[in-house]
């Protein structure tokens, strides 16, 4: 027997329930215990594994990606070659903001006329913008178009009323010809000289003229070609009697059809701004071919068939 005032201390199993007695007088009360050694183990683990989580959902949360810097496609120069216009450029070469982009990066060599560029011309495709000084470029452009066609058509306007003629009377020959235009005020002469000409030279006249105004063949006639033409834009050329052909450039619609006869002053179209075209106005030639490269003086052809220009 144990030594008297010594007693066993009860060692707990950790997995299993027991009973401790408590009393003197032999009555005991049974406890259900819960392993204790077990609770403590689980409450010391706990720390160690929310650090564990916290450490694979660190591991797990890559650190922000950042893509590669893409350069920029570098600028390349293009030739222009015979039958080239800007607008065939840019389109063959995919370049984003178009013939006009094309002309705004490159207007130092072209000159102040889209519309002519000579083969052999240099030109850069894919240039770099200039934030935002071309467009108070092309505003400045713009405004200044538009205010010479304010004032191309107050003047024309005063000169008809001057010499007492209305002010939409057409200047008609007794031959039956008669100007393109009720107002006809050249704002580019034929035969300008230039080096952005890939003749040498302006083919023709430009006559102001805002979008929408009515444009009449010149003389009775049949219509050799009407439709796209390029750096023309909207065109219409009419071969008349005498053999000679009319050519009317950059028209916002078309009112005739290839093969149709017309007749001095008779509509053919309304004026705009297609094609290589820095504002609304109306080109007009006068050839002794149907093509591009047979032009004479449009004006001087006007007078010999008794017209006032």
């Amino acid at each position: 027997m144990p030594a008297k005032g010594k007693h066993r201390r009860p060692k707990t199993s950790p997995i299993t329930r027991g009973f401790v007695a408590a009393g003197t007088s032999g009555a005991a009360i049974a406890i259900p215990l819960m392993g204790a050694t077990g609770a403590h183990a689980a409450g010391k683990t706990a720390p160690v594994a929310a650090s564990s989580h916290a450490a694979v959902t660190a591991a797990a949360v890559p650190a922000a990606y950042k893509a590669p810097h893409k350069p920029a496609a570098a600028p390349t120069t293009y030739s222009v070659v015979v039958g080239d216009y800007l607008s065939k450029i840019a389109d063959e070469h995919n370049v984003r903001g178009g013939w006009k982009k094309l002309y705004e990066d490159n207007r130092e060599r072209v000159g102040d006329n889209p519309s002519l560029i000579h083969p052999g011309l240099k030109l850069t495709l894919g240039a770099a913008s200039k934030a935002k000084a071309p467009e108070k470029s092309q505003h400045r452009e713009k405004s200044q178009d538009r205010s010479a066609t304010k004032t191309a058509t107050k003047t024309a306007a005063k000169a008809s009323t001057d010499s007492g003629s209305a002010k939409s009377a057409p200047q008609t020959g007794s031959s039956g010809f008669t100007t393109p235009l009720d107002a006809a005020t050249v704002i580019t002469p034929y035969h300008l000289a230039g080096s952005m000409w890939a003749s040498g030279y302006h083919t023709g006249v430009d006559f102001a003229a805002s979008t929408g105004t009515t444009v009449k063949a010149v003389g009775p006639g049949t219509v050799v070609s009407a439709g796209w033409g390029g750096a023309y834009g909207n065109e219409v050329v009419i071969q008349h009697s005498d053999g000679s052909y009319s050519q009317y450039a950059h028209l916002s619609s078309l009112a005739v059809s290839a093969g149709q006869s017309v007749s001095g002053g008779q509509q053919i179209g309304l004026s705009g701004t297609t094609g290589n075209s820095t504002g609304p106005h109306l080109h007009f030639e006068i050839r002794t071919g149907p093509s591009y490269g047979s032009d004479i003086d449009p004006l001087a052809y006007l007078r010999q068939h008794g017209v006032t220009v």
